[in-house]
């Protein structure tokens, strides 16, 4: 059984791009969203305009993780045309490539420590921590935790977190970040003027409110399960945040497709410069990733996953509030 860096070797042949492939994934995704988003807004039944905002939705979060693939050089490293693409793509889903870049690095580098993780990730604290906070302290952590908080990510984390206070705080870093937030106004302004509240609300509101839920809940999922691990500094490795405190998210097909493999998730955090379509066939060939920890869609998976809270020290585990 390889583990450590011989673990992380092992997957280094899978590492390699193909650029006609990632091209396609990227151009066919744009050419669904781009249909889907003329679909809310043509002459045709309200049901089906429903449908194709709720596709929207779910194609802007496969979007995203694709965005995520190339802003690690996973896919198109060498490309100028994909690094410009991608850059406005991620203005458009209010991702903006200076704050992502920036905070998801350092997530990759901290993943699961206690000090630290809370950049580019959801925070955690020790039950002792919290324990010992003030009630202000306390609201703020329990806020950026609450399930409430990740339904809403559109507007507290994405608008909030990822573009408005990244700019206030660095101006001329993250003018990218103010530049989102624009282009979003300016997109919200022509489709009220040119197709009424129906087009703003079937064409950008509820695919960006679905896309910006499915994803926060998914970064959260993915780190904070019942059988998720932390560490402090002394007792952190890369590889064993890779593999003790990254799920494995089971999905079916259809959502694999609109995640684009990003369940695989262990594998990821092992080597972030795999493609994402090559995930699945990492996981088929090193029997080492073939047992990780998982979690599911599954609404009881959801709720036990939300209800977590804080790493109980003592018992090496996360809890929730009602443990104490």
């Amino acid at each position: 059984m390889r583990t450590g860096v011989e673990l992380i070797l092992a997957t280094k042949r899978f590492a390699e791009d193909n650029p006609a492939r990632s091209w396609w994934c990227i151009i066919s995704t744009l050419m669904l969203l781009t249909a889907l988003w003329a679909g809310t807004l043509a002459d045709v039944h309200i049901i089906v305009k429903i449908g194709c905002s709720i596709g929207c939705g779910l194609l802007i979060l496969r979007l995203f993780v694709i965005f995520h693939d190339q802003q690690h050089h996973a896919i198109l490293p060498r490309s100028r045309a994909a690094e410009m693409l991608m850059r406005f793509v991620g203005i458009l889903i209010l991702s903006p490539s200076s704050i992502w870049r920036s905070s998801h690095n350092h997530h990759h580098n901290h993943n699961s420590k206690l000090l630290g993780s809370n950049i580019g990730s959801f925070p955690v604290m020790t039950k002792e921590e919290f324990l010992k906070s003030s009630t202000k302290v306390r609201r703020v952590y329990l806020f950026a935790r609450h399930p409430l908080t990740i339904l809403f990510a559109y507007f507290f984390m994405f608008m909030f977190a990822m573009c408005l206070l990244p700019f206030l705080r660095n101006r001329r870093k993250h003018v990218d970040g103010l530049i989102a937030l624009l282009v979003h106004l300016g997109l919200g302004t022509l489709l009220v003027t040119f197709a009424g509240w129906q087009g703003l609300l079937l064409t950008l509101v509820i695919p960006s409110f679905i896309s910006s839920a499915m994803g926060a809940y998914l970064f959260y999922a993915q780190h904070n399960f019942p059988s998720v691990t932390f560490a402090d500094s002394e007792g952190w490795t890369y590889e064993t945040a890779a593999m003790e405190s990254s799920s494995c998210l089971k999905t079916g097909p259809f959502m694999g497709w609109v995640t684009a493999n990003i369940g695989y998730h262990h594998i990821h955090h092992l080597n972030a410069r795999i493609p994402f379509y090559r995930l699945p066939e990492v996981y088929r060939e090193i029997p080492e990733l073939q047992t990780p920890k998982t979690t599911s869609l599954h609404p009881a998976e959801i709720l036990r996953c939300l209800r977590l809270k804080v790493w109980d020290v003592e018992s090496n585990r996360m809890v929730g509030l009602g443990s104490f």
